[in-house]
């Protein structure tokens, strides 16, 4: 199966997709896809259902994260070894582990936040394993009969957090707000009889920049699930990705880092795909202010035209952004993406 749920922030609904690619209403059946509804009875009674019986969704809704309620959001770093090398690390000898705040979870349509404190924002497409069932110090060959599912993750890095700026915890640069995107939905370990044998991308503006497969990790899936077990109790709903494969922004030579206004798809075979825009923070909230949709920022005419706008409106002039006209430090300008500006501001 593949478990979704959709609809606005707060108010997602419980659904899946069919084998026609049909989306899929399963609020009649149970109010919301939680850690219980991973147990492996209760998707076995899901699994039973008829797609074909329950009703269609209509339209393209947003995806939410494809279950609700993460206990854990627990990060394998450096599971790839040719990414070692090229972040200038040791290959590991045991799972390098570090975690992300939950908090930093959303959904496959949702944007990516560039926030004003980082300047070095990159990517990471990942394999992520949805714990279904309490794993506590399990052995490698049951590992896996703990797993629930496997969805489609970035681990969005704040570079010059985790590292310059990190005192030895990786965790500062990796859980901003929406640093956590998963899904589109949630693939049952029944449609996945093997989680080595997948292929996964990234690509930045058309660009490729990651490829890999999963049977080049270092700690294979059931590896990773039996080692942390040992460590932490594994609860229903825990999330672990497992590393990702060379071809990240700090690895180019030169170094490349996501400014704001990127499109970065990515993708795992059976798993799903999604491309969304990375915004800047600024921008974003600014735009809101305007009343502008960021979509409609097409030139340096138009960022002039939201400047006006804005200064004019009465949000605008009780906000922060205008105090009797724009900051004199607040300038404009057009990116090479056509759906953003930037907003630079020195004060």
């Amino acid at each position: 199966m593949k478990l979704l749920r959709y609809g606005p922030v707060g108010q997602e609904k419980p659904g899946l997709l069919d084998a026609e690619g049909t989306l899929r209403d399963l609020s009649g059946l149970i109010d919301d896809i939680t850690p219980r509804r991973l147990a492996p009875e209760a998707l076995a009674a899901l699994a039973a259902v008829d797609p074909a019986r329950l009703p269609a969704v209509p339209g393209n809704p947003r995806l939410g994260v494809p279950w609700n309620g993460t206990p854990k959001y627990v990060a394998i770093g450096l599971n790839y070894h040719d990414h070692a090398v090229e972040s200038n690390m040791p290959v590991p000898v045991e799972p390098v582990i570090f975690p992300k705040w939950t908090s930093c979870l959303c959904g496959a349509n949702d944007d990516i936040i560039h926030p004003p404190e980082s300047t070095q924002l990159d990517w990471e497409v990942e394999l992520g394993i949805v714990i279904g069932s309490r794993a506590r110090k399990v052995s490698e060959a049951e590992a896996l009969d703990h797993v629930a599912g496997y969805v489609l993750a970035n681990d969005v890095s704040a570079r010059d957090w985790q590292l310059q700026r990190s005192g030895g915890q990786w965790g500062k640069g990796k859980g901003f707000d929406t640093f956590g995107p998963v899904g589109p939905w949630l693939v049952t370990k029944d449609e996945v009889p093997d989680p080595q044998k997948l292929d996964l991308w990234l690509d930045v503006n058309g660009q490729r920049k990651q490829t890999g497969t999963t049977s080049l990790m270092i700690f294979s899936c059931a590896q990773v699930v039996a080692y942390l077990s040992r460590i932490m109790t594994l609860e229903p709903g825990d999330l672990v990705i497992t590393g990702t494969p060379p071809g990240v922004g700090m690895g180019q030579n030169p170094k490349v880092f996501l400014k704001g206004g990127e499109v970065v798809r990515l993708g795992i075979e059976g798993l799903g795909e999604r491309a969304r825009a990375f915004k800047n923070v600024v921008t974003q909230r600014f735009c809101r202010k305007a009343g502008v949709a960021l979509s409609s920022l097409s030139c340096f005419t138009d960022a002039r035209m939201i400047a006006s706008k804005a200064s004019t409106s009465s949000d605008a002039r009780k906000s922060n952004w205008v105090r009797s006209g724009w900051p004199a430090a607040v300038t404009f300008w057009a990116w090479a993406s056509p759906s953003s500006i930037q907003v630079s501001t020195d004060a």
